[in-house]
């Protein structure tokens, strides 16, 4: 990922009541409208008079609807040891250092408007301090209950450095001293409270008073919701949704196994597609739906991959700047909506990865930056705590808390939001301490190296924690280093991962293909180098986002020669991608050779479907996907050198590349030829496996595909010849610029 230069707002979000649980949703009190002269927030108030009722355990399946005067607290009160005994101490008079701050009128009234309770056993602090506690979202945030027999929303926040935290939002005013929190006398530094009449809709933010004397206003770490940006309020919501995807979830492992298809559509909502009325609007999360899952199924794509999901207050980030860890983008609609879609996408039998960015979050005041007053989430040393090359901030890994954040959000969205993969952006510049950092900039590990010590703990407790609690999932690791064992068990001494970019590959692979093809002939041993180390890790073939950005033109635009010759490279590249060991992934708009750059601001050309050129390649991709699934030698040793085999990689002269691919069965065996110029080759001898019958399955050249028809459509009959070191050999013609893949049929 990287930084972008350029703001756009967007329009303002409905926070009314989610209707996904209407009956559950019920409004029985009152609540305030907002003072006049306070700043416009992005959200109404909820209808004067009304109050939604709470949907137990944010995810549970709710109870039946009973008059708050009737029942018991549905969630446990905290033992009387669990909150102080005196709260008048903290309230009957004014916190040092805030004599600005409006206090209550009596400390009843103060216990009136905060009432103590907790979410929090002493085993969740002993974790929590520890660094091992993964589930703090059902802790920490907002979460509206029922207390005492009245509806309400219980805050917990963590700010271990404030003399005073109150609730601010529209039910009072705003006001600083309205809802002060009670401050845990455990160390923890968590502060909590029960406030009644607050329900879901409602914004909200911490007001912080810190030990070094100032006075913030902070969004929550934890809400679950967010205003869409320019406003940074949170809202009070849950992540409530009857979940239709059992089948799927079920037989997940088989889906994201290592030895299965794994082709993965890497999109971008917000550019995705537009609506065609108003092309600068964006769609929501079910408009998406609609349109995406239908394409994708139809393309034959295993996976999607959303680039990040999670709030961020810069649009031009791409979302890699992300202020709201546990919340979905409000720019697309609620966090049901997008559990409807990743659904729909799970009943099409479609995986969804998340991308996910634990390595760095930006420096706005209204966030995670500074958020008690002191470098709470970030490292406070600057030569560990600053990214020279985003200007953002880098987590301390170090801090027991911290961890426990990042691990406990990671599981959360595939907790919540059945997610089937984390994608984890940006490994390289956590695992080395001199990432982009020019000398004095940075200092050595206890060791004298590099190596960043803590963030390699983090992520190998990271990965472990995912693997223990959702075994049925992958992540995935995006590093372009040669550091060892990234997706190696840690047990082994590896990081943990379950597959790694190929960064390598997809550089060699650009540069290579971007030659005139009549230079290719010296350097062919860029286009084969990647075999000498595929089998090291467990590699993703990558042609992603940051390869069609920043002035590198489209993956069309990097072909050379004239139309016919850029259309045949651009078919021939992803031929080669899909026959070479390693899963795949593919950014949106490459698979129909999008002509121009990416755009965050537009939709996809989609137009450009309307041209057999375009066309011809998106139906490529499609039976490249559908030959990757059907054909068990490419996907059953993907990560393993037994499943791959140079026949001839030394015809250099003619730029002609052979090589087999196998799986289990040797029955299953495939002969894999690239003509990398446009001269056609005919009558080319070719040693192959085993003697008998050999079919053509595919050809990049076909004219279905916008090419020249140069095709074997007889099957070929092997003869006793050898050739290239093997017993037996075909005859075939390789056509210009393409690829074509044999197997034998008897």
């Amino acid at each position: 990922m990287a930084k972008q230069t350029s703001k756009k707002s967007t329009e303002k979000p409905s926070t009314e009541p989610t209707t996904d649980n209407a009956a559950a949703l019920q409004a029985t009190e009152p609540i305030k409208t907002p003072r006049p002269g306070r700043k416009k927030t992005t959200s109404e108030p909820l209808e004067a008079g009304k109050i939604s009722t709470p949907v137990p355990g944010d995810g549970a399946k709710p109870t039946t609807k009973r008059s708050p005067k009737k029942v018991a607290a549905t969630e446990q009160t905290a033992p009387v040891a669990d909150v102080p005994k005196a709260p008048a101490k903290r309230t009957a008079k004014k916190p040092a250092g805030v004599e600005a701050l409006p206090p209550p009128a009596t400390a009843t009234e103060q216990l009136k408007a905060v009432e103590p309770y907790s979410r929090f056993t002493d085993f969740d602090i002993m974790l929590f301090k520890s660094g091992k506690h993964y589930k703090l979202y059902e802790k920490f945030g907002s979460h509206v209950i029922e207390h005492k027999g009245v509806i309400g929303t219980y805050f917990a926040v963590w700010a271990p450095n404030a003399k005073y935290v109150s609730v601010i939002g529209n039910f009072n005013y705003w006001s600083k001293g309205a809802n002060a929190l009670y401050q845990r006398w455990d160390s923890s530094g968590i502060w909590e409270g029960f406030i009644p009449h607050v329900g879901d809709g409602e914004v909200y933010k911490y007001f912080i008073n810190s030990n070094t004397g100032e006075d913030l206003e902070k969004s929550d770490p934890f809400a679950l919701r967010w205003e869409v940006p320019p406003s940074t309020a949170s809202i009070v919501t849950h992540t409530y949704y009857e979940w239709k995807d059992q089948e799927w979830m079920s037989k997940r492992y088989q889906h994201n196994a290592l030895d299965k298809p794994y082709s993965v559509y890497e999109v971008h909502i917000g550019s995705w597609a537009r609506s065609k009325e108003s092309p600068d609007e964006f769609l929501n999360y079910r408009q998406v739906a609609d349109q995406l899952v239908p394409y994708v199924k139809d393309m034959g794509y295993t996976h999607v991959e959303f680039m990040p999901i999670m709030e961020h207050p810069y649009y031009p980030s791409w979302g890699y700047q992300v202020v709201g860890y546990f919340a979905a983008s409000s720019r697309y609609g609620t966090p049901q909506d997008l559990m409807y879609l990743i659904e729909q996408l799970h009943q099409a039998g479609i995986g969804v990865i998340l991308d996910w960015v634990p390595s760095h979050f930006p420096g706005d005041i209204h966030a995670l930056y500074r958020f008690d007053g002191t470098h709470l989430y970030e490292h406070e040393d600057v030569r560990k705590g600053f990214h020279p090359d985003w200007k953002s901030y880098i987590f301390n890994y170090g801090r027991n808390e911290v961890r426990a954040f990042l691990i406990s959000n990671a599981l959360f969205w595939l907790d919540r939001y059945h997610a089937d993969g984390i994608r984890v952006d940006a490994v390289a510049s956590m695992l080395y301490l001199d990432y982009s950092r020019n000398h004095g900039e940075w200092e050595q590990n206890i060791y004298g190296g590099n190596e960043n010590l803590e963030a390699i703990s983090f992520l190998k407790e990271f990965n472990q924690a995912i693997y223990k609690h959702f075994p049925d999932t992958q992540t995935i690791a995006e590093e372009s280093t040669s550091f060892s064992g990234v997706s190696r068990p840690v047990y082994s001494g590896g990081l943990g991962f379950g597959m790694k970019w190929m960064m390598g590959w997809m550089h060699d692979t650009i540069k290579y293909f971007s030659k005139d093809p009549i230079y290719r002939k010296y350097h062919q041993n860029q286009i084969s180098f990647s075999l000498i180390y595929a089998f090291t890790e467990n590699f993703m073939l990558p042609f992603s986002h940051d390869e069609v950005v920043y002035g590198k033109g489209s993956m069309l635009g990097k072909m050379p020669g004239d139309d016919w010759q850029r259309f045949a490279n651009l078919r021939l590249v992803y031929a080669y991608m899909f026959t070479h060991p390693g899963t795949k992934l593919m950014f949106m708009g490459s698979e129909f050779a999008q002509s121009g750059e990416w755009n965050f601001q537009h939709s996809l050309d989609w137009w450009l479907l309307q041209y057999d050129s375009h066309n011809g390649v998106k139906e490529t991709v499609k039976a490249l996907n559908q030959l990757y699934k059907s054909e068990p030698a490419l996907f059953e040793k993907q990560f393993d050198g037994d499943g791959f085999e140079w026949i001839d990689a030394s015809n250099a002269n003619q730029s002609i590349m052979i090589y087999g691919r196998k799986g289990h069965d040797r029955e299953n065996d495939l002969v894999i030829a690239l003509n990398m110029t446009p001269a056609v080759q005919r009558g080319y001898r070719v040693g192959v496996p085993a003697a008998g019958t050999w079919q053509e399955i595919f050809n990049s050249d076909k004219h279905e595909y916008w090419g020249s028809g140069v095709l074997n459509g007889a099957p070929v009959q092997s003869e006793k010849n050898s050739w290239h070191g093997r017993e037996n050999s075909i005859v075939i013609d390789l056509p210009p610029l393409a690829a074509t893949v044999f197997k034998k049929m008897g």
